[in-house]
């Protein structure tokens, strides 16, 4: 008698607190990070994060509406020539075009994108999809990490700056 309530008692140690998590994440108690948090986390992003600031982007992609994103890399960034960037330092709205070139409504996983020929972005051009040797392209920039999920979207991370 005495080997099965020490048994029962290790049982119920051990599901109790996996319970708890399951239902802790049913309910929605340990959210993913919003788009910004979750590119702020990132050091590869930290480039894309300072300019969204600058241009004043934080609110919008930290709300609850859903966007995808498609994130270039601090080694993308480095590789637009600096008259570019120095220029789009000077204008906070062309800067954000730019960003909002960067960003489609909705939640597009990279399965969906591989369907589409193209996106409208929120910046109002859109943007190619094409799908080659195995690899997303969005314009001529290669998804090197997809479907990054936040809790309002989704995060692609890109290769290349777009440029619309």
């Amino acid at each position: 008698m005495k080997r099965i309530a020490v048994l029962l008692s290790a049982v119920m140690a051990i599901a109790v607190p996996v319970a708890t998590s399951a239902s802790a994440q049913a309910s929605g108690m340990m959210m993913k990070k919003n788009i910004v948090a979750l590119a702020a986390s990132d050091p590869q992003l930290s480039t894309l994060v300072s300019l969204v600031k600058k241009a004043g982007l934080v609110k919008a992609l930290s709300g609850t509406t859903k966007l995808t994103v498609f994130a270039p890399t601090n080694a993308a960034f480095a590789a637009v020539p600096k008259a570019t960037l120095a220029k789009l330092a000077k204008n906070k709205k062309e800067l954000a075009g730019v960003l909002e070139y960067h960003v489609v409504a909705g939640i597009v996983t990279a399965a969906q994108a591989e369907m589409l020929k193209s996106a409208k972005t929120l910046e109002g051009k859109r943007v190619k999809i094409a799908v080659r040797g195995g690899h997303v392209f969005i314009n001529n920039a290669k998804v090197i990490k997809a479907n990054v999920m936040a809790s309002n979207g989704v995060v692609h991370i890109i290769n290349r700056v777009l440029l619309p």
